[in-house]
């Protein structure tokens, strides 16, 4: 697979953000998420409606969704705004030599990678000075098209990615420019600004065991298997019915807390990051930008795996986070509790982190030439972790796991991961 760059702009919004609103306040989530982007892309098939025609009705549409969304197109001023100045976003079109359907087949890291703005290991902190939002859109020859999507962690989260392709497929197909209500809120009273000495947090977590190499690798679990999966750990001492992300976290969870039975880490630690916009109140509008979000810790202190303890200890931490003990650990400053005494010393914690963006909509962008093919992430969620996505038909689960190479060889081999998941199957 061959790629030639076309063109790399510079876009700007296609209206001048107003005087009034220029600096956008970071709020204590946004301090703390590292500089590091993120990615989603989103491959479509060839059809009758794919042109060269659509480059430029492309670039239209993504300016005017940068005028509602304009914090993206601004600049990391210092460690508590971004200058909204309209400096504009990274705009890449490319020419892949090949067929789409090689991509498919049999999804790779390293392949999807040179889709991307940017490659996932490269150090990306000149960059993040530069722009908060890179786009790069390829054509293959045989006429389908991959639409890859970064944007910087320190002024987005997942929803606030999912909400900006929403917007700008809806603005391709001749939606309305009305200004959303609610895209840009203030989050500062809610999530009151950090000393900056502590914002190194999730760097800490990423640099952890960084000399040991890992590998991330794709792992699907269908409809199906999840359903018998979320069967097998249901009506259990600890937990009734887990969820879809529930029990998927617990089969990998447990795959990992089983391989190091023997170790001497007494603190077996699952992180989630849960999103609070609607557990807020009043809840918060699901298309408003940001890092809304909080990360929960479940502890499992057994050496036996239970997987129906391990989904009833997620359970509990996820089901605390309410608007009480977020105003709480807010207010007081213990908002990263558990996570600070971590990132002290992670080497004495055997941590397993998941991140899901299942049931966010991104199967449903259609930038006029229909819905997607596949959709995907090739996320490297932390030294040891998970991130989910939807299968296409919303049923199953998507993961891509990153490992030390050693543990991911132990992993594949699970018997239990073997039993409800195929690593890397075609599209």
């Amino acid at each position: 697979m061959e790629i030639q760059i076309i063109s790399k702009e510079i876009i700007k919004p296609s209206a001048s953000t107003p005087h009034h609103v220029k600096t956008y306040k970071l709020s204590g989530k946004d301090q703390i998420a590292d500089l590091a982007y993120f990615p989603i892309i989103l491959f479509y098939s060839p059809t009758n409606e794919i042109s060269s025609k659509n480059s430029d009705h492309l670039k239209k549409s993504f300016s005017k969704t940068l005028t509602l969304f304009y914090p993206f197109a601004g600049r990391i001023k210092d460690h508590s705004s971004i200058d909204c100045s309209d400096e504009g976003a990274c705009y890449i079109e490319a020419h892949v030599t090949g067929n789409m359907s090689v991509i498919v087949q049999q999804p790779d890291i390293h392949q999807l990678e040179q889709l991307m703005p940017c490659k996932l290991e490269e150090n990306l902190l000149e960059l993040s000075t530069r722009v908060m939002l890179a786009v790069q859109v390829n054509y293959f020859d045989c006429g389908g098209i991959a639409v890859s999507i970064f944007i910087s962690h320190r002024v987005a989260d997942g929803s606030s990615l999912a909400s900006f392709v929403k917007r700008w497929s809806a603005i391709s197909c001749g939606g309305d420019l009305n200004i959303v209500d609610g895209v840009v809120i203030d989050c500062t009273s809610l999530f009151p600004p950090q000393d900056f000495s502590v914002i190194k947090l999730h760097e800490n977590f990423r640099n952890d065991n960084s000399s040991t190499k890992t590998v991330t690798k794709r792992f699907v679990l269908d409809g199906p298997k999840v359903a018998v999966l979320r069967e097998k750990l249901s009506n259990g001492p600890y937990l009734d019915r887990p969820t879809r992300v529930e029990a998927v976290s617990a089969l990998m969870w447990g795959a990992f807390v089983g391989e190091e039975s023997e170790s001497k880490k007494v603190n077996k630690v699952a992180m989630h990051v849960v999103d609070l916009r609607k557990r807020l109140d009043p809840p918060l509008p699901q298309h408003c930008i940001g890092n809304i979000v909080h990360t929960t810790v479940a502890n499992w202190p057994e050496k036996v795996v239970d997987f129906n303890g391990l989904a009833g200890k997620i359970h509990e931490s996820i089901s605390m986070i309410n608007n009480d003990f977020v105003r709480k650990v807010s207010a007081d400053g213990t908002d990263q509790g558990l996570l600070s005494e971590i990132a002290k010393d992670p080497n004495n914690w055997s941590l397993f982190c998941f991140s899901s963006w299942c049931k966010f909509p991104f199967y449903e962008t259609d930038f006029g030439w229909g819905k997607p093919t596949w959709v995907g992430a090739a996320m490297k969620f932390m030294p040891r972790g998970a991130f989910f996505l939807d299968t296409r038909d919303g049923e199953g689960v998507e993961a891509w796991v990153t490992l030390s190479e050693e543990a991911m060889v132990k992993f594949e081999k699970n018997p239990d991961i073997l039993a409800y998941a195929s690593s890397s199957p075609s599209i």
